[in-house]
C-alpha cells in the first residue's frame, strides 16, 4: 500500500508492508547503483552507511518538515531553506538524530559545494551524503527513486513470506523456493542472527517499527547478502553465502554502535551455526533461538549458538520436564536452603565441583575462609545425601547446576 503527499515543497512516499514484516530494502548502494550515470548522482561524504536502506524519500527545504520522518527517510534539498555552512550542517546533525538513511544536496545554485565541517559531520556519523549537479531535474529523480522504493518494498514482503515459510515447513520447499531464487544462493550456506531486547511484543507497533527502522541503520556493510523482518517477538537477520567471522563482525560493530547510540535499551543477540542449503534453515533458526535466549537471560549482549558449549545440547533439548527432575529436582535441598537460611550453597557446590575438589580454590574465588568453605561442602554433603566421591555422582550434580545456570 502507498500514501503519497505533496505540500510545501514536500514529496512524501511511504512502502507500507505488514506489521510483522521489516526489509533491508532499497539501499544507498542501490541509488547510486542507479543514479551515477543516470542523475550523475555521487557520494560525497558518510561512505561507511552505503548500505543505508531507504523507506521514505522526501524533498525537505524547511526544518519543519523534519517533523514528518519516521525512519529510515531520505532527505533530498536543494539547499533553498540550507544555504549557510551552518544551517547545511545543523540539517545534517538533526537527519543524524531521527535516523535518517541519508541526504542528497542539489548542488549548483543555493549550496555551490559541500562544507568540509558538513562532510566530516557526515563521516564521523557514518551518515550519507550525495549530490547531484543543479542540471538534474530533482521531480523525476525522486519520482524514479520512489518507484523502485515502492517496487522493493514489495519484493521484500515477498521474501519475509517466503523465509518464514522455510523457517515452520522446510518440507514445502516448492512453495517458497522460488521466491527465493532471484535474492538468494538457495543450495548456499545461512545463518540467523536473532536480534531482542526481552520486551518486543509488549511494545507499541509504531515504537517497535522506529525501533527496527534505528537498529537496521546499525547494520553496516550488508545488503544483498541479507534479509531483516520481525517474526516471533524478535527482529530476524537471515545471512546467505558470509562467512562466520563476517557475520561475527559485523554483529560485533552492530553491538558497539547501539552501546554509543542507545545506552539505555539493553540489546541481545543470537548467532545460530550455518547452514547448507536453504531447507536447513529451520534448524539454523532453532540454534539461534536457544543463542539469544540464553543472552537475555544472562545479560549477554552476543551470544553464539556453537561457543555455548555443553548449554547447546541443554537448550536443544525440549522435554522441559526431564530438565526440571535434572536441574532444580536435584538441586532442590540446597535451593530450599538457601531460600530460608539466605545461604550460597548452591554457588558453593557449583565452584567445587568447577574446581575439581579443591577446597582452596573455592575459598578464594568466594572470598571465604578455607574452615568455612569445609563446613559450607560438609553440610552441602548431608543435605544431599552423597558424599561426592564418586565421578558419576560429581557429573550428576555438575549437570545440575549447569542446567540451573542456563
Amino acid at each position: 500500500m502507498c500514501r503519497k503527499h505533496k505540500d510545501a515543497g514536500l514529496l512524501l512516499v511511504r512502502t507500507v508492508t505488514g506489521e510483522e514484516r521489516g526489509h533491508m530494502g532499497f539501499t544507498i548502494e542501490d541509488m547510486l547503483t542507479v543514479s551515477r550515470d543516470k542523475y550523475r548522482m555521487e557520494m560525497a561524504a558518510g561512505k561507511a552507511g552505503w548500505s543505508n536502506s531507504i523507506s521514505w524519500i522526501l524533498l525537505i527545504e524547511d526544518s519543519m518538515v523534519l517533523r514528518n520522518f519516521k525512519g529510515k527517510d531520505l532527505a533530498v534539498t536543494t539547499g533553498l531553506g540550507f544555504d549557510t555552512e551552518e544551517k547545511l550542517l545543523r540539517l545534517v546533525e538533526n537527519l543524524v538524530q531521527i535516523h535518517a538513511s541519508g541526504l542528497i544536496v542539489n548542488t549548483g545554485q543555493y549550496v555551490r559545494e559541500i562544507p568540509p565541517a558538513v562532510a566530516r559531520c557526515c563521516d564521523e556519523n557514518d551518515f550519507p551524503l550525495l549530490t547531484v549537479p543543479w542540471s538534474t531535474q530533482l521531480y523525476d529523480m525522486i519520482k524514479d527513486l520512489s518507484v523502485r522504493v515502492l517496487l522493493q518494498g514489495a519484493a521484500d514482503e515477498q521474501i519475509s513470506n517466503a523465509l518464514i515459510h522455510a523457517i515452520e515447513e522446510p518440507e514445502t520447499m516448492g512453495l517458497y523456493e522460488k521466491d527465493l531464487l532471484p535474492y538468494f544462493d538457495v543450495d548456499g550456506t545461512f545463518q540467523i542472527v536473532l536480534i531482542s531486547t526481552g520486551d518486543l511484543d509488549t511494545m507499541d507497533t509504531v515504537e517497535r517499527r522506529r525501533l527496527s527502522y534505528r537498529l537496521q541503520i546499525y547494520l553496516e556493510n550488508i545488503t544483498h547478502n541479507a534479509h531483516f523482518f520481525y517474526y516471533d517477538s524478535c527482529f530476524t537477520l537471515v545471512v546467505n553465502a558470509l562467512s562466520e567471522k563476517q557475520v561475527k563482525e559485523i554483529m560485533e560493530g552492530f553491538i558497539r554502535r547501539v552501546k554509543q547510540k542507545m545506552p539505555s535499551e539493553h540489546v541481545s543477540v543470537g548467532v545460530g551455526s550455518v547452514v547448507t542449503d536453504i531447507t536447513n534453515l529451520r534448524l539454523g533458526y532453532k540454534r539461534a533461538r536457544a543463542a539469544v535466549n540464553m543472552a537475555l537471560r544472562t545479560g549477554r549482549d552476543i551470544l553464539c549458538f556453537d561457543e555455548m558449549g555443553i548449554y547447546r545440547l541443554f537448550s536443544r533439548t525440549e522435554d522441559l520436564r526431564l530438565l526440571r527432575e535434572m536441574g532444580e529436582d536435584t538441586l532442590r535441598p540446597l535451593l530450599e536452603h538457601d531460600s530460608r537460611h539466605k545461604t550460597s550453597y548452591v554457588e558453593t557446590l557449583q565452584r567445587y565441583l568447577e574446581s575439581n575438589g579443591s577446597i582452596q580454590s573455592v575459598a578464594e574465588s568466594m572470598f571465604t575462609h578455607r574452615n568455612t568453605v569445609i563446613y559450607r561442602i560438609n553440610s552441602i554433603k548431608k543435605l544431599l545425601g552423597s558424599g561426592l566421591d564418586t565421578a558419576q555422582e560429581r557429573l550428576k550434580y555438575q549437570i545440575a547446576c549447569l542446567i540451573l545456570k542456563m
